[in-house]
């Protein structure tokens, strides 16, 4: 506990960003994340966030130590998706039961799991997990790791993010941390080259990495490791060779990007590859780090040509978008590098901004959304769900872009609604994604379907009068006694 205590501390004295220099001894203890609240989710914990970095690295088994509850949700990950191994779907938990916490047995069945995978499935690698339950009562997951490694001729890592140390972003960063000090630079690659980069920070939700790795590809570039996005174990191994970086999502790795240039100078800098500028300026910048680090200038003409050529593409098709866009607004309710990427791309297109949400940004962030808006008025840091609706029940905006859990306040408020975040179901990255986020939001706005669910429901409206039918003799009679009854006149009934 004391080690993972230490371990925690580093990564809130993080020296590459620049909310956390700004900061005097003592607030930089205390980290960025407000302490949790014992039985709140506070929309993930640090297991959550640990897994969500290691899971989508393909060819390994992860195994959760801890009851089955917390083992909730293992099935794709959030939408990573795999160009080969499907190990990684698969569930692996100890399964703790109360019998076992209390005996203390729960480090030989971890040992024992560890053993069970081994023979079934042969992985490269077992990541093993423990959570807040084993955290407690002390099993000591590192020297389990280490005999089982020893035992059985394979790498055991221990990923030491309990639920209870902290938030979903920390426990992306206790990743990282496990991976530097387990896995990256245990393996010397024999084909090093001068065009090798590594890509941090990217997941390949709906394999949206696929859309950009051919444009690297004609440029020579060769992805040594993509972390975690469709990651092998090996490449992860190997990835100190890497001469360039590409920082994706800087909130959830930017330690293990900043510790990669200190080890072994790979430099890196943040990008995005939403959008058709900021896709050409993430390449821009690829080709002039390894031209830095000692690669053949003839790349940089080469990388402007293929933009050239890839623009070109993009806005020809996207020309066909533009009258029916142009002028549209859109709410923007994510965070992290979307806040900002994804404003920009779709101003490129005449789309208007009327408020982006900045809850997981970073400061570089909120001041790359300030400098695209021009405006502070647009930027919120969360708005309740009241506050949402209300703005768009009153047509504030057409069209909200934003993750699952706010969908329904969309479609209450008769708005279009179209999924941006991890469990989205198009690529949007590169020039072809961005092609095809148009595509969708031009979809979703003129679907008819909104025109339908607007108009006035059926037993709201005026019934038509209808001719009364002449009544029979006993119809007649029956009707004269209720209304003696109710005290009322054959004028009150209408045509009810």
């Amino acid at each position: 506990m004391c080690l993972l205590r230490a371990k925690i501390q580093d990564v809130f004295n993080e020296p590459a960003c620049e909310q956390n220099r700004g900061k005097d001894a003592k607030a930089r203890k205390e980290g960025c994340s407000k302490p949790l609240t014992p039985g709140a989710a506070a929309g993930g914990c640090a297991f959550d966030g640990a897994k969500i970095v290691l899971q989508p690295i393909t060819d390994v088994a992860h195994l959760i130590h801890a009851p089955l509850a917390c083992e909730g949700n293992s099935w794709d990950n959030r939408g990573a998706a795999s160009s080969g191994p499907t190990l990684w779907r698969t569930s692996f938990t100890t399964d703790l039961t109360e019998l076992e916490v209390v005996m203390g047995q729960g480090e030989r069945k971890l040992f024992k799991a560890i053993r069970e995978i081994k023979e079934a499935y042969g992985p490269p690698a077992i990541f093993v997990y423990p959570t807040c339950v084993t955290a407690l009562i002390g099993d000591d997951i590192e020297a389990v790791c280490k005999r089982a490694a020893e035992k059985f001729g394979l790498l055991v890592v221990p990923v030491n993010a309990p639920g209870f140390v902290g938030s979903k972003n920390l426990g992306n960063k206790l990743a990282g941390e496990a991976l530097l000090e387990h896995v990256i630079g245990t393996v010397e690659p024999d084909d090093a080259g001068p065009y090798d980069i590594n890509i941090l920070g990217e997941f390949n939700l709906s394999g949206e990495f696929w859309l950009v790795k051919p444009l690297l590809d004609r440029l020579g570039i060769r992805v040594r490791a993509c972390i975690p996005g469709d990651a092998r174990y090996l490449d992860i191994a190997s990835a100190h060779r890497a001469r360039a970086a590409m920082m994706v999502c800087s909130t959830a790795l930017i330690n293990l990007a900043r510790k990669m240039e200190q080890r072994w100078g790979i430099p890196f800098f943040e990008g995005s590859f939403y959008g058709i500028t900021d896709t050409s300026e993430a390449l821009r910048q690829i080709s002039q780090l390894l031209v830095k680090k000692g690669a053949d200038p003839e790349i940089l003409g080469r990388t402007e040509a293929l933009i050239a050529e890839e623009e070109a593409i993009a806005w020809k098709k996207l020309a066909a978008y533009r009258p029916r866009l142009e002028g549209k607004r859109v709410l923007l309710n994510t965070g992290g590098v979307k806040s900002w990427s994804v404003v920009h791309a779709l101003m490129e297109i005449g789309i208007e901004i009327v408020g982006t949400s900045v809850k997981k940004s970073t400061v570089e962030d909120k001041q790359r959304i300030k400098q695209i808006l021009k405006d502070d008025n647009h930027i919120f840091d969360q708005m309740a769900p009241r506050e949402l609706y209300a703005m768009l029940s009153e047509h504030k905006a057409d069209i909200m872009l934003s993750g699952g859990r706010t969908q329904f306040i969309a479609l209450k408020a008769k708005t279009p609604w179209l999924d941006i975040n991890q469990e989205r179901q198009h690529p949007y990255a590169g020039y072809h994604g961005m092609v095809e986020l148009v595509r969708q939001i031009d979809l979703a706005i003129h679907n008819p379907i909104w025109r339908q669910v607007r108009e006035p429901a059926p037993w709201d409206c005026q019934p038509a009068v209808r001719q009364e039918l002449p009544r029979t003799k006993s119809e007649t009679a029956t009707l004269h006694v209720v209304q003696e009854f109710a005290g009322t006149t054959a004028g009150d009934f209408g045509d009810c």
